[in-house]
């Protein structure tokens, strides 16, 4: 198939991680060049959207970074990593039930100072943590920022395990936030498994599992699918702003365009022929190219 540019949602299944999805998908899609946002732990499943060819240029320059997750809390025990994958450090009598959880659930909303745990990607003095956890060492960690925009509770699917659904800012770690509401309810809790529903402006409902996207690449169903969504889709926030052929080379050259009639800020530039050329700002009636994502020609 011929190499594809754009960004593909990809429905990461347990137990691999985001590496392995990356892994398996470049042999299929004829490519090395891939990468991805918002990495899930291997046991989490859910969006993950991959981007290929020019379209990774586009993945730290997406605009909306909140996720949302569906995350099942077993009270009663903790582990060291914070989900059931982990080794068992506490186990307690559960005293409390759903109607506790609701009680303190709105503790957890808004801004909140979060620390990142110990296994976790989160660099310090240029190690992750994960590597200094797996060795058995614990590193001083700072809290960091995040916001809890909203915390649903969707039921109890087993004896002591609760469902929730989170929309969060990035950088939220799900399985701390399950340990604090156990703190909250006076019991050890962690995390039982973690489905994440959207990451930005990525949907679940666009994500399709490995085994349709390799059957898809093999049978060349791929290339002629929507699947593979254009680059812009992850700028679609941002308004659309059509340039004449002028405007569109000093684009191409790295060259302002004064006197231009638009709104300061940033859009999503196309051409005349509705081909998507890249971002650029306004500011004081100065059109500035940001990024281009088409060839020059």
């Amino acid at each position: 198939m011929q190499t594809p540019n754009g960004i593909l949602p990809v429905d990461k299944p347990a137990g691999w991680t985001s590496f392995d999805v990356l892994a398996k998908l470049r042999g299929a899609l004829g490519t090395r060049k891939l990468g991805h946002s918002g990495t899930l732990d291997p046991m989490a499943t859910g969006v993950l959207a991959v981007f290929i060819g020019k379209a990774t240029s586009a993945a730290d320059r997406q605009l909306d970074h909140d996720k949302t997750y569906e995350a099942t809390l077993r009270l009663g025990m903790r582990t060291d990593t914070g989900d059931v994958t982990g080794t068992v450090l506490e186990t307690a009598p559960v005293t409390v039930g759903a109607e506790e959880l609701r009680e303190v659930l709105p503790r957890f909303t808004g801004p909140l100072m979060q620390l990142p745990p110990m296994y976790s990607a989160v660099k310090i003095n240029g190690q992750p943590l994960y590597k200094a956890a797996r060795k058995g060492q614990t590193v001083e960690r700072t809290p960091r920022p995040i916001t809890v925009y909203s915390i649903e509770y969707l039921g109890n699917p087993a004896p002591d395990e609760y469902t929730l659904r989170v929309s969060c800012s990035k950088g939220t770690y799900i399985r701390v936030l399950a340990e604090d509401i156990g703190t909250a309810l006076g019991v050890p809790a962690t995390l039982a498994a973690l489905r994440r529903t959207r990451a930005g402006v990525f949907d679940i409902n666009q994500c399709h599992t490995l085994p349709e996207i390799l059957e898809a690449a093999q049978s060349g169903a791929l290339e002629t699918n929507d699947w593979i969504l254009p680059v812009e889709a992850v700028f679609a926030p941002l308004p659309a702003l059509t340039v004449n052929p002028g405007v569109r080379a000093h684009l191409f050259n790295g060259c302002p365009t004064s006197h231009y009639a638009a709104a300061d800020g940033r859009y999503r530039v196309y051409d005349e022929t509705g081909a998507f050329l890249g971002l650029a700002a306004v500011e004081g009636g100065v059109l500035r190219v940001e990024k281009l994502f088409c060839e020059r020609n």
